[in-house]
């Protein structure tokens, strides 16, 4: 029986069958992902040769004070160690999974896995060089050559990955997925990964069998066949990542029958969402009673060490932009009293961790009668209060569009950092009001500071939805590590300039 959907064919035997342009396609995949790994590898290689020479450069050559000067060591010793450490790291590098596709271009843990390496490396050369007295290293050339290497290694893979993204959105890289489940929580899952254009992941589909093969979704998105045709499905579409939706699997065991028929499959990636731990970004930790894993959920997102890094980093970027940006500042202050009468800022009410409540500060870009100025327009009342940002709103000032439109009225939310009410990345400050809109999540949004920049700011800002930005959120609580961070602060800085969502 051919299927009535045009171009589908997802429930007729014939459409079905292995064919050969699916079996072309996986091989193509294969030798892009093959290419994109040598790239990989060339790119550490020539970064960990620069960064050596680098060091040689700053500790014997520039003469820098702090060194203990002496005559500059052979060139030629420091350049025949490079390439034997070379070779040593490049296979230090493979041993930690830096060449394996499954730690690649999936969020920061793969610039996390590149610290480790290095240091690694450089832990060896150290051990070496503590157990053969006779092999005499400087000190401050180890010292640079690790944070050279560690810097440029992972700009040259950032590079790469932000290739990989541009090729991603021209079709290639991509790896085709259905998801095992068409409820709310597989229709969710699809629309997140369909708008998340750098996922990798291309959804074609569904399979589930409370809908007939054929049945349209939402957009492009139909339901491909039912659980009786997986196999056949997965072989004619050439698929590769298989996505189970936990909650529209209706037992343990069909799910146990999933991961014995697939989750061995070298050729198909099996993946759970998370169901209800999609719901507690804190964290988890799993610990073993009488052999019993058990998962336990963390009452804080950030403890220990994280809280002090994450504390650092924000005096480190605050401090000096506070000096630096004070005339800009009061420029700006200046220029919002000749504007407008009324003060210089405005202070919102917004929650701050644990439900404390604080005044975040920002430039005043309104009107002071701003309320009776929003009455008059009983549409855009209403629009407000769904989303809490107007795009034409009657009542910013000229200054404000200005100021706005470049984040320049964020400036004075410098000091509710200093002040350790916000950080310099989290996410986005809320108002009491809008706790409710967060529902579930709500138990989770208030275990880390909202941020003066995050996922939602580099993401699209105000043209981005508030389920969006709610997800965004989410996202980053879950996922935080500094090098999230750090991420986040190279992608502000474009994305203030594109002005986008800014309003």
């Amino acid at each position: 029986m051919k299927s009535s959907v045009p171009g589908i064919g997802a429930v007729s035997n014939e459409a079905i069958q292995p064919n050969h342009k699916s079996l072309r396609g996986i091989l193509t995949r294969k030798l892009i992902w093959s290419g994109y790994i040598s790239s990989l590898i060339v790119s550490d290689a020539l970064m960990t040769l620069v960064a050596f020479r680098l060091a040689y450069f700053f500790r014997f050559e520039l003469n820098l004070t702090f060194f203990r000067l002496e005559a500059p060591a052979a060139l030629p010793f420091y350049s025949s160690l490079s390439y034997v450490l070379l070779i040593a790291w490049l296979a230090i590098f493979a041993i930690a999974g830096l060449y394996k596709k499954e730690n690649l271009l999936g969020g920061t843990e793969e610039y996390a896995l590149v610290g480790r390496a290095t240091t690694i490396g450089m832990l060896v050369l150290i051990v070496a060089g503590f157990l053969q007295p006779a092999f005499i290293i400087a000190r401050g050339w180890v010292l640079m050559a690790w944070l050279f290497s560690l810097v440029l290694i992972d700009a040259g893979r950032f590079v790469l990955r932000r290739v990989v993204y541009l090729l991603r959105r021209k079709g290639l890289f991509l790896s085709k997925t259905i998801i095992v489940g068409a409820n709310d929580e597989g229709l969710s899952l699809a629309r997140q990964l369909k708008a998340w254009k750098t996922s990798g992941l291309d959804v074609i589909g569904f399979v589930d069998k409370k809908f007939k093969p054929g049945t349209l979704l939402f957009g492009n998105m139909r339901v491909l066949g039912d659980m009786e045709q997986l196999d056949d499905v997965i072989q004619g579409y050439g698929v590769e990542e298989l996505v189970l939706a936990s909650s529209a699997i209706s037992s343990h065991d069909k799910m146990l029958e999933i991961f014995q028929r697939y989750g061995v499959n070298s050729g198909v990636n099996v993946r759970m969402s998370s169901g209800l731990y999609e719901i507690i970004t804190t964290g988890l930790t799993v610990k073993e009673f009488a052999y019993v894993p058990l998962v336990g959920v963390n009452k804080v997102r950030l403890a220990g060490l994280d809280t002090f890094i994450k504390f650092a980093t924000d005096m480190l970027i605050t401090i000096p932009a506070m000096i630096l940006l004070f005339p800009i500042m009061l420029i700006i202050g200046i220029v919002i009293k000749l504007d407008s009468p009324g003060p210089i800022f405005h202070r919102r009410r917004v929650m701050g961790v644990n439900k404390r409540q604080f005044d975040a500060l920002k430039f005043r870009t309104m009107y002071v009668d701003g309320d009776s100025i929003i009455d008059k327009y009983p549409g855009l009342k209403a629009e407000l209060v769904r989303n809490y940002k107007l795009k034409d709103d009657p009542r910013v000032t000229r200054i404000g569009r200005f100021l706005r439109k470049w984040s320049l009225d964020e400036l004075p939310q410098l000091l509710n950092v200093i002040m350790r009410d916000m950080s310099v990345v989290g996410p986005r400050m809320i108002c009491p009001d809008e706790m409710g809109n967060y529902s579930q999540w709500n138990i989770n949004l208030l275990t880390v500071k909202p941020g003066i920049t995050g996922l939602w700011q580099v993401s699209g800002r105000s043209d981005v939805t508030y389920e969006e930005r709610v997800r965004l959120d989410m996202h980053y609580i879950r996922n935080w590590s500094i090098w999230l961070d750090v991420q986040i602060l190279i992608r502000t800085v474009p994305a203030v300039l594109k002005a986008r969502g800014a309003y």
